[in-house]
C-alpha cells in the first residue's frame, strides 16, 4: 500500500514527481523586484536553481515533521498542530522576543516596507510603476525588467533607475527595526525583495541581508563582466545616461535581477537559514512572486509566523497555523504595534534619529 500524503517517507517516484514540477517552475517562473511573475522561455539558469530548490525539498523533507506537497500552493507546506492548540498573540510574540525565547529571527520583506518613504510599488493600481511606464513606449510593463529587452534597449531601464536609485529616499521604522533586531542579535537574516537599498541605508549589514532580487549596491559590466560599485554608476544614470565600462565600452548594469536571470547565489542561504529560524516575521509583501513566496513555508511548522501586512496572503489566507500570528493594516503601524508591545521604542527612535542626523550630514556634503 503506499505511503499517505502525510507521510514522512516519500518514494523516489513520488519525489522525482515533485523534481519535475519544481523545475518546470524554476524555467518557467522567474522574479524579479517584486513586480509580480511571467511565463518566458527557461533562463540558462534554469537548471541550477530547480537543483538547489530540489536540494532544499529533500532537506525539508529529511528535517520536518509531515511534510505536504501542496503543488498549486508553494513548494514548502507542512501541515500546523492540533485544532486544540492556543492561538498566538501579538503580545506572545513580543514576550517572547523580549525574554530572548527568539534568538534566530528570519524576516521576509516586500514593497509595503518601502512604500511609506514614498517609493512607489509595482502593482497597485493608478499609482504603481507599472501602470506609469507607458512614457517609455515599452512592448509591455515588464518589459523594462527583461533581459533581452534591456540588451536591446537599456534607455527606458535606465530612465526608472534615475527615480529609485539608491540615496534618494530614506528608511522608514519597519527597516530599523529590522536593524534593531540585529543590533539585539537576534536577526539570522533579512530576505527581501526590494532593490531600493533601504535596508543597507538603515544600516544592516550586507551579510545579514539576503536581496533576492538584486541590488544597485554593485554593478557589472554586460560584455567584459568588469565589477562595479552603485555608487560609481550614479553620476551617469542621475545626469540620464547610460553608464559605459571605460574598458570596453560595453553597458553596465546595476546587479538588479531581470527576467531571464538567475538568482543570486546567496538567495540559496535559506537551505540553512529557514530550518534554523526560531520565530519567522513577514512584512509587507503579497507573497505571489516565486520562489520568494514559497519560503513562507519553509520554516519548521513549530515555529510561529508572524504576519504584519495590508491583507492575508499565502499560506496566511489559505492554511494558517496554531503558531500564526497576523497584524493586519498598516505595515508601519502594525510594526509599531510591535515595538510598543516590546518596549523597545526609546531605541528605535535613536536609531532613526541617528540614521536622519546622518542621512542629513550627507546631504549638506
Amino acid at each position: 500500500m503506499a505511503p499517505s500524503v502525510g507521510s514522512s517517507v516519500m518514494s523516489p517516484v513520488r519525489l522525482s514527481c515533485m523534481y519535475r514540477r519544481v523545475c518546470w517552475t524554476a524555467s518557467r517562473t522567474l522574479s524579479v523586484n517584486g513586480l509580480g511573475q511571467r511565463s518566458v522561455s527557461p533562463a540558462p539558469g534554469a537548471a541550477a536553481l530547480c537543483r538547489n530548490v530540489f536540494t532544499s525539498v529533500w532537506l525539508l523533507l529529511r528535517q520536518t515533521h509531515s511534510p505536504r506537497w501542496i503543488g498549486t500552493r508553494g513548494l514548502f507546506s507542512r501541515g500546523g498542530g492540533g485544532a486544540d492548540e492556543e492561538q498566538l498573540t501579538l503580545e506572545d510574540v513580543a514576550k517572547n522576543i523580549r525574554e530572548r525565547q527568539f534568538k534566530r529571527v528570519v524576516v521576509m520583506a516586500g514593497a509595503g516596507i518601502s512604500t511609506p518613504s514614498g517609493i512607489p510599488d509595482f502593482r497597485s493600481p493608478g499609482s504603481g510603476l507599472y501602470d506609469n511606464l507607458q512614457q517609455y513606449d515599452l512592448p509591455y510593463a515588464e518589459a523594462i525588467f527583461e533581459i533581452d529587452f534591456f540588451h536591446h534597449n537599456p534607455n527606458p531601464f535606465f530612465a526608472l533607475a534615475k527615480e529609485l536609485y539608491p540615496g534618494n529616499y530614506q528608511p522608514n521604522l519597519t527597516h530599523y527595526f529590522v536593524r534593531l533586531l540585529h543590533e539585539k542579535k537576534q536577526l539570522l537574516r533579512m530576505y527581501t525583495q526590494n532593490i531600493d537599498g533601504l535596508e543597507r541605508l538603515a544600516g544592516i549589514p550586507p551579510e545579514m541581508l539576503v536581496e533576492a532580487h538584486g541590488t544597485f549596491a554593485t554593478a557589472t559590466c554586460t560584455v567584459c563582466r568588469r565589477k562595479y560599485k552603485g555608487e560609481e554608476l550614479r553620476p551617469d544614470v542621475m545626469s540620464g545616461m547610460v553608464p559605459k565600462c571605460p574598458t570596453c565600452t560595453g553597458v553596465v548594469k546595476p546587479d538588479i535581477v531581470f527576467f531571464g536571470e538567475e538568482l543570486p547565489r546567496h538567495f540559496f542561504k535559506y537551505l540553512t537559514d529557514f530550518p534554523l529560524a526560531d520565530l519567522l516575521i513577514v512584512m509587507g509583501t503579497s507573497l505571489e512572486v516565486e520562489p520568494f513566496a514559497s519560503l513562507a513555508g519553509a520554516v519548521r511548522s513549530s515555529v510561529p509566523r508572524l504576519l504584519v501586512n495590508r491583507d492575508l496572503v499565502g499560506p496566511f489566507a489559505w492554511r494558517r497555523r496554531p503558531q500564526d500570528v497576523v497584524q493586519l493594516g498598516d505595515v508601519v503601524g502594525g510594526v509599531q504595534a510591535l515595538v510598543d508591545a516590546l518596549g523597545w521604542t526609546q531605541e528605535l527612535d535613536a536609531l532613526m534619529a541617528a540614521g536622519a542626523e546622518k542621512a542629513a550630514t550627507k546631504t549638506e556634503e
